[in-house]
């Protein structure tokens, strides 16, 4: 069963959210404010969480980057602010998905169970495999990367592009199939999202970013 962790100043969302979930079969577990949301994930473990960006003590935006730093969960936000900039800004945190007040609870539980499914390793047998590229070693079951032995760590959303451009490497892949297989159907970013990313993805792979190669007016494809 899924654990999930719903952050959010205003009781009664809380209260929605957790009647839905606890429906759908999730376990469910609440805070009223960012500073409680970071001290909950230091003493629980939790597949994912929803939080609110506007709140007191500490915003959402910077509780996800506080909780980035303690364990890696995948985040979905929710805002009454829909401006393109704020869910830029979010996803480059590592935000995973993005949902604009007022939402529909079962839009809501769609996009928690997408998210889910996402962040679950693959089952095909090339994902049970460890995956080496000189000292780039990628071990996507346990969810690691290490550069010449040294541990890497990357956003949720770096691990599942870098995961899905090594599973179909040497392929050409668009930055419309990008943001379709990785963000959804329902994503309404831009392809700046996948340029911030992979940038991003780059600067985190050092020595070995020559790796993922830019196809002009393309997209990008891991180069193996």
């Amino acid at each position: 069963m899924a654990r999930l962790l719903i952050v959010d100043d205003e009781a009664k969302i809380r209260e929605v959210i957790k009647e839905y979930a606890e429906f759908n079969g999730y376990e469910v577990m609440e805070a009223a404010d960012g500073m409680e949301a970071v001290s909950l994930c230091r003493l629980h473990s939790f597949d994912l969480i929803i939080m609110d960006i506007m709140m007191p003590r500490l915003d959402g935006f910077s509780a996800c980057k506080e909780i980035k730093k303690i364990k890696d969960i995948p985040v979905i936000m929710l805002s009454a602010r829909g401006e393109e900039y704020d869910k830029l800004f979010g996803f480059e945190l590592g935000v995973d998905d993005y949902v604009v007040k007022p939402f529909s609870p079962k839009e809501l539980m769609a996009r928690i169970n997408a998210v889910l499914a996402r962040a679950r390793v693959p089952e095909s047998s090339e994902s049970q495999d460890q995956l080496v590229f000189e000292g780039l070693v990628i071990n996507i079951p346990a969810r690691t990367v290490t550069i010449d032995g040294e541990r890497v760590d990357l956003t949720p959303k770096e691990y599942e592009l870098l995961f899905y451009l090594v599973q179909n490497r040497n392929l050409a892949l668009s930055r419309d199939k990008l943001l379709r297989d990785i963000w959804g159907y329902d994503f309404f970013g831009d392809d700046r999202t996948i340029d911030t990313h992979i940038k991003n993805l780059r600067n985190n792979l050092g020595k070995y970013r020559d790796h993922i190669v830019t196809l002009r007016g393309v997209g990008y494809k891991f180069e193996a």
